[in-house]
């Protein structure tokens, strides 16, 4: 057999692996009382463990849980030997990964486990082993042979570890109705951040050019050109967003009497404006939309803040 033709084979075994998964956990019941588990012990935290390659995957799990608000971290099977054991409380759910369920050095947690009572979910291919039968509840993966060709390297074992604990994870998420704004907590940084994040992060909201719509066109022209973001903001007597004036409007409206007039009499009414709350994502559609580069932003009807295109630039949200 050609290396191409054995990765090939690699990938259909996995596959077929995945989907026989997915239809065994149509009727199997250990998913959703697993997810009835975690979600009951709700003051603690769910302990990952897992030795070899199953302890890789395990670190995987633990980091997903924990970034879709299921507190979890993961504790080494060794270091638990010595005082890591610390840190499972009898408020933890403990989750234990193993192929064949008989590692050795799961046994401390094991033993830990049912002497204080804590629930003990095994992601295993094997519910008869020492590991399943000390389980609270078994995910069986029921993987029977390693896409390895020698049978001996984890391979679709820990794939379909993987996906099953992946699969747990979104079913605690749809449980807790955990949505995109909980999801942005803990997800600050990188691209997936920048989509997260809210408009009342990046707009400007020091020094705002707001005047009265009263006010004249004197100190209008003034406050457009000492602000230097293309647009002063036009406030009513209960200081509302009446209107604005734009870099745009006085090219449009430059005349001889400009100055004679007030504000209220050349200003754009009825602006486009953005909730200081809305994620900055939906202010730039806003701004594609509407063929605009800025939105003034308000907060509890009042304008709090100017958000341009420049900061959503800056930002990393376009």
């Amino acid at each position: 057999m050609n290396p191409t033709q054995a990765a090939v084979n690699t990938l259909k075994a996995e596959a077929e692996a995945l989907a026989a998964l997915a239809e065994a956990m149509q009727t199997d019941a250990a998913l959703p009382a697993t997810v009835d588990l975690i979600l009951e012990h709700k003051s603690g935290r769910v302990i990952v463990t897992g030795v070899g390659k199953s302890g890789h995957i395990g670190g995987k799990i633990a980091a997903t849980l924990a970034s879709t608000g299921t507190p979890a971290f993961f504790v080494h099977p060794t270091e638990a030997l010595h005082g890591d054991l610390g840190m499972i409380t009898a408020a933890d759910v403990i989750i234990a990964l193993s192929h064949s369920g008989e590692s050795k050095e799961l046994a401390a947690i094991i033993a830990y486990a049912t002497r204080f009572s804590i629930p003990l979910v095994a992601i295993t291919g094997r519910p008869g082993s020492t590991l399943g039968k000390a389980a609270t509840q078994v995910l069986n993966t029921r993987v029977e042979k390693e896409a390895c060709p020698l049978n001996l390297a984890p391979t679709t074992s820990t794939t379909v570890a993987l996906a099953l604990a992946d699969a747990l994870a979104v079913a605690l998420m749809t449980a807790r109705g955990f949505a995109r704004e909980d999801f942005a907590v803990f997800h600050p940084g990188g691209k997936l951040g920048a989509q997260l994040l809210r408009v009342e992060e990046i707009m400007i909201n020091q020094n705002l050019p707001l005047l009265p719509q009263a006010a004249s066109m004197q100190d209008v022209l003034v406050a457009l050109t000492q602000s230097n973001l293309g647009c002063v903001g036009l406030t009513a007597a209960d200081g509302t967003l009446a209107g604005i004036f734009t870099d745009g409007d006085l090219k449009r409206r430059f005349a001889p009497d400009l100055l004679s007039k007030t504000a209220a009499d050349v200003m754009t009414a009825s602006p486009k404006t953005i909730e200081a709350d809305a994620l900055a994502t939906r202010a730039v559609a806003q701004m594609e939309q509407q063929n605009v580069t800025s939105l003034w932003v308000l907060q509890n009807g009042k304008p709090a803040g100017l958000l341009r295109l420049h900061e959503c630039l800056h930002a990393g949200v376009c």
